[in-house]
């Protein structure tokens, strides 16, 4: 019954070839956008985003497995992740302190470097932490370092701070003096 009808074959035909070409069309549009999106992702180069599309639009199928093997590894995301973690890494070993003496790593809180002697770092003469060598002033008590003059004094009071830094003098040496 149904091959009674001499047109229903190629009618048949036609719609399944109407269906497979629409299929085609909607494969290949749908490929060169995804083209687009990923290179998007991946490069920042316009010319290179134009061109790998125009590989897929033009040679479909065989196009999108060029690209997928010309097509950069990482995302612009994973490169930017990448730089961070490197400069993370970088920093960490930055970080380390090292022995200007030696070059050998030393802890923050040496005074000494255990391999060369090399002095690391001083202590203050006020709160007894410790400070960097170049450090001309405490910088957890504000007490400036022994032997660095102060900007803000006159010599007024700094012969004032001298007079009672220095111990009293004993009672043979101001005879000698008055003398």
């Amino acid at each position: 019954m149904i091959l009674t009808n001499p047109t229903l074959i190629p009618n048949l035909i036609l719609i399944i070839t109407a269906w497979g070409g629409a299929f085609l069309v909607a494969l290949w549009l749908s490929l060169i956008f995804w083209t687009y999106r990923d290179m998007r992702r991946r490069a920042r180069d316009p010319l290179a985003r134009i061109l790998a599309v125009l590989v897929v639009a033009v040679l479909f199928l065989p196009g999108i497995v060029i690209y997928l093997i010309l097509r950069p590894s990482r995302t612009l995301e994973d490169e930017y992740q990448h730089t961070l973690e490197e400069e993370a890494l970088l920093q960490a070993i930055e970080d380390a302190s090292l022995c200007p003496g030696c070059g050998r790593r030393v802890k923050e809180n040496w005074m000494v470097c255990p391999n060369c002697h090399t002095k690391q770092k001083k202590i203050c003469h006020q709160c007894g932490k410790l400070m960097e060598l170049p450090w001309n002033l405490c910088p957890y008590c504000g007490t400036p370092a022994p032997g660095m003059r102060r900007e803000s004094t006159t010599l007024d009071e700094a012969l004032q701070q001298l007079a009672q830094d220095t111990p009293p003098e004993t009672s043979t040496e101001t005879e000698v003096i008055q003398e």
